[in-house]
């Protein structure tokens, strides 16, 4: 029987500490041992948003104990793990330092590969660890600091195809939650308080929308809920409903009409026998655009995956599982490697008109 390969993945990049392990099974399909990941919204739930320093120091306080609790799960020791995977970026520099240095130090004191994987990779792979996708196929990460289309040609080749100008989808939800005053994280709350809204009460603006391309823009959108907001005597709980009920619906239509739109392109640039659409990221738990987005399967003829919310959100067998098709490439990094805040999937990527970065 030939001996299993455990790779170890760490992930620290916002507020999410995680780690996880992650081998094959006996049809060689990936398979998850452990997936141990700790939320830090008791941490910034005051603050209304993440604070960096905070959520450092979170990661510090707490990833060796996970790196224990994921060897019991899988029960197996420290000297079974063959390479340590962690995020190098692109995420907040000093959640990123905590979670590489970790990874560093395993790696140098088991003489074993470090694998330096970035952020968006796992997300854009996040669901073959439950279900079988064939390349290429087009994702749409949606989470709190990403937002984009990406043609997946296969592993390790990206095709960024359309991302946010401003803000991202993720951020737009919070803001609004905020300004609604509904704590955090604002996804959620939006999401439960907009099932008992009316989504035709306000009309708000869908930047973008009628642009042929596969770009977005959500600041125009946060402003107007902003102005919205002010305007009302008392923001009672019908206004507040409706509010949420207005803003989600107008995101789906955005949402729905963008990802037509990187359809086709998807068609023009691959050609492809069978379309399919992986939506990744914290975003894609939202039940709401997830129903929006599987319309498109009738009328498009297309096929929708999503990451269970265990892998929708921010957590170590995703990094892992990359960390795994690296190793077998034998696609170590150096451990001088540093981390990288911001980190384009697609290298080639043109710089974004309006963020002034890839």
């Amino acid at each position: 029987m030939r001996k299993k390969t455990f790779i170890l993945g760490i992930e620290s990049s916002c507020d999410e500490t995680s780690v996880a392990i992650v081998t094959r099974d006996a049809n060689n399909r990936p398979m998850v041992m452990a997936n141990i990941v700790k939320n830090q919204i008791d941490v910034h739930k005051e603050f209304g948003g993440v604070v960096p320093e905070l959520a450092a120091r979170a990661h510090s306080d707490i990833i060796d104990l996970l790196v224990i609790k994921a060897l019991k799960k899988a029960k197996i020791k420290l000297n079974d793990i063959a390479a340590v995977a962690a995020t190098t970026g692109p995420g907040l520099l000093g959640g990123l330092l905590v979670g590489v240095i970790a990874a560093k130090t395993l790696s140098s004191v088991l003489k074993i590969p470090f694998i330096s994987i970035n952020h968006l990779e796992g997300h854009a792979l996040s669901a073959q660890l439950e279900q079988d996708i064939n390349f290429p196929y087009l994702l749409l990460l949606v989470s709190g600091g990403h937002t984009e289309f990406t043609i997946v040609k296969s592993f390790n080749k990206y095709n960024r195809i359309g991302t946010t100008v401003d803000d991202a989808l993720g951020e737009a939800f919070d803001k609004t939650a905020r300004l609604l005053k509904l704590g955090y994280p604002g996804g959620p709350q939006i999401e439960k308080l907009a099932q008992s809204g009316n989504e035709h009460a306000y009309d708000l603006p869908k930047p973008l929308i009628n642009e042929k391309n596969s770009y977005f823009s959500f600041s125009g959108l946060k402003t107007s809920v902003a102005q919205l907001v002010h305007k009302q005597k008392k923001l009672t709980p019908k206004i507040k409903k409706d509010i949420a009920a207005s803003f989600q619906k107008t995101i789906g239509d955005i949402i729905k009409t963008k990802t037509k739109n990187a359809i086709n392109e998807f068609i023009k640039i691959t050609n492809p026998k069978n379309i399919c659409i992986v939506v990744a990221g914290g975003v894609a738990a939202n039940q709401y655009l997830k129903k929006v987005i599987c319309e498109l399967e009738t009328s498009h003829r297309i096929k929708v995956y999503f990451p269970s919310l265990q892998f929708c959100t921010d957590n170590g067998a995703m990094i892992a599982y990359a960390g795994l098709l690296r190793y077998e490439k034998k696609m170590y990094s150096k451990l001088s490697i540093k981390p990288r805040p911001r980190w384009p999937l697609d290298e080639n990527a043109s710089f974004v008109k309006g963020k002034g970065i890839r």
